[in-house]
């Protein structure tokens, strides 16, 4: 599930009932952004529900389903999403479909209250495991065989779970870093004005950072990046005008991020450069002056390197797409 490859992942979504909307949408949301920023279908999904009626969402909002959830021999990797009470959906039956799939799914992600119905079906057993924080003591009382953590999201082995909704985009945007790279992954969590609370550390940053979120200094770094994609700063001068030292700077990008500042620095530069391939008529030459490279030929090494196909062969597929 996590190599990095361009070719589709099919994936099934099981919603129950009094799941909320948002929580839902933080499951395939971040991937239809991906599939939209990188123009290719990266990710497809099936939302399934029990019985295969509509999910009835707390918001009185009704999901339509693609089907019933059924204990198949199917190795694609399913998210059991709930919300509120989880007790009247953890029924023998289910119990039963959710053991039964496990043997076969590539991955099963518990998605809030999802880790309790997967816990009743012993799929958590001897995990590292979240749940949502209000209810981490409970969970660890009822289920002493199961490792309860205090993060946002763990994956473990063939097992994944979220504390809530944000969390949920947290570990939805892991999977995109983890499959297409640093750059699509910081695009993508762009696209949702993404930022973390001061409570933990996210994958990602939101575009400038944001108050109580990251470090002051780390906030002012992000922005200079953004706002000389096309004359980089060197780590040196950044540190400088961020009033840290270089060292402390890449401990700050490596804490907080998982990356180094170069890192950082070229996905936010090549991800400007996609955006102009895409939506301008700008010679290569043009592109790779406005975002900082020093030549159309280096411009073009990262861009493949980054994205798995040259800046001509997006234009080609996106003109023989349209």
């Amino acid at each position: 599930m996590f190599d990095a490859t361009d070719r589709p992942l099919e994936v099934d979504i099981l919603a129950f009932p009094e799941t909320t909307v948002l929580l839902l949408a933080s499951v395939f949301e971040p991937l239809r952004a991906a599939n939209r920023i990188s123009g290719l279908t990266l990710y497809n999904w099936r939302l399934l529900s029990p019985d295969g009626a509509p999910v009835e969402t707390t918001a009185r909002i009704s999901i339509p389903v693609d089907g019933a959830f059924r204990p198949e021999k199917d190795e694609r990797p399913l998210f059991v999403v709930s919300s509120y009470n989880w007790r009247r959906n953890n029924t023998p039956a289910m119990k039963m479909a959710l053991s039964r799939t496990a043997r076969y799914r590539s991955m099963i992600a518990g998605v809030e209250s999802g880790s309790w119905l997967m816990a009743e079906a012993s799929l958590l057993d001897n995990h590292r495991v979240t749940v949502h924080w209000e209810d981490q003591d409970e969970f660890a009382g009822r289920y002493p065989q199961i490792d309860v953590v205090k993060e946002r999201f763990v994956i473990d082995r063939k097992r994944m779970t979220s504390g809530g909704s944000v969390p949920t985009i947290d570990m939805m945007l892991e999977i995109i870093r983890r499959r297409q790279g640093y750059s699509l992954a910081l695009e993508v969590s762009r696209a949702f004005l993404y930022e973390r609370d001061s409570g933990g550390r996210d994958l990602l940053p939101s575009p400038s950072g944001g108050p109580g979120g990251l470090d002051m200094r780390l906030s002012h770094a992000v922005r200079l990046m953004e706002e000389t994609v096309d004359q980089p700063f060197s780590l040196e001068r950044l540190a400088k005008r961020t009033g840290i030292s270089a060292r402390h700077l890449q401990s700050l990008f490596n804490e907080s991020f998982g990356v180094s500042p170069h890192v950082h620095y070229l996905a936010l530069r090549l991800n400007a450069a996609r955006r102009k391939v895409i939506e301008t008529r700008a010679s290569f030459a043009d592109i790779a002056a406005a975002t900082g490279f020093n030549s159309a030929s280096a411009f073009s090494r990262s861009y493949r390197a980054q994205f798995r196909e040259s800046p001509s062969e997006t234009r080609k597929r996106l003109r023989a797409g349209g």
